[in-house]
């Protein structure tokens, strides 16, 4: 239960327009943060404004491919709401390549999504932060491929085990201006994204998720919610002294062997 865990916190979602992001932004809202979320589709961003309007949540159209405008988004976040006090970089870009197919245009548009505008969106709130003097919290969405992932994720698993670094780095050098920095490295979760990947990248039907979820030891794939209550749980104060970690949330135990 969140309820209650972020009142009066203003919070940034980045890539909250759709699928866990969207999530997210909807579950913090419920437990009391102020919440401007950003992504590049305005129709969907729109959409889901109007769909939580009984909830303090604004949409602000966001290139992230363009650091400038990564670090708009915070500008805007601040304009709103006079501060930002945490941060949930949760956009991807999960176009496939390997490392002996991928593009150098490709391998660009990983890094711009999934490592640039990352360390940008940060860079701007964390320099709120400092100059308040004020604690802040910081989530990065990472991925169970940062540990080196499938061969049709090369870029991919290349760019997010720099957010790993990045994570981790951010969270020794500002860990004295009680800035607390986490990321969840998510395994297989149910979104409609996913759904689309599997279709366009892998001959999937609509019977996808029933075979996916017999093909995992629980019986389902991650829940989005339920994800959302974690990534809530570790923006809160609830989540003590926690910085630098790096948490799996997946149901594949790395290192383990059959």
């Amino acid at each position: 239960m969140t309820t209650g865990l972020l009142t009066n916190k203003v919070l940034l979602v980045s890539g909250g327009t759709q699928g866990l992001g969207a999530t997210i932004v909807r579950v913090a809202a419920e437990a009391g943060a102020r919440v401007v979320f950003s992504g590049r589709n305005a129709e969907k961003g729109k959409r889901l404004e109007a769909e939580l309007e009984a909830l303090p949540v604004r949409f602000v159209a966001t290139d992230l491919t363009d650091p400038k405008a990564a670090a708009d988004s915070v500008a805007a976040t601040i304009a709103e709401y006079s501060r930002i006090d945490c941060l949930v970089n949760a956009a991807g870009t999960t176009s496939r390549g390997s490392l002996v197919d991928t593009t150098p245009e490709l391998f660009d548009q990983h890094v711009a999504v999934n490592l640039r505008a990352p360390f940008f969106t940060m860079q701007a709130a964390v320099q709120d932060m400092i100059s308040r003097g004020a604690p802040g919290t910081i989530v990065n969405i990472i991925t169970m491929s940062s540990y080196g992932g499938q061969a049709y994720l090369a870029p991919y698993s290349a760019t997010k085990a720099g957010l790993v670094g990045l994570t981790k780095n951010a969270a020794h050098a500002h860990r004295w201006d009680k800035i607390r920095i986490n990321g969840v490295n998510i395994g297989w979760t149910e979104t409609e994204g996913e759904a689309e990947v599997q279709k366009q990248f892998h001959g999937a039907d609509d019977s996808w998720i029933d075979q996916a979820n017999a093909s995992v030891p629980m019986g389902k794939l991650g829940q989005p919610d339920e994800i959302a209550d974690f990534i809530v749980f570790l923006l809160s104060d609830r989540s003590g002294v926690v910085t630098g970690s790096v948490i799996d949330w997946d149901q594949i135990v790395m290192g383990g062997i059959d």
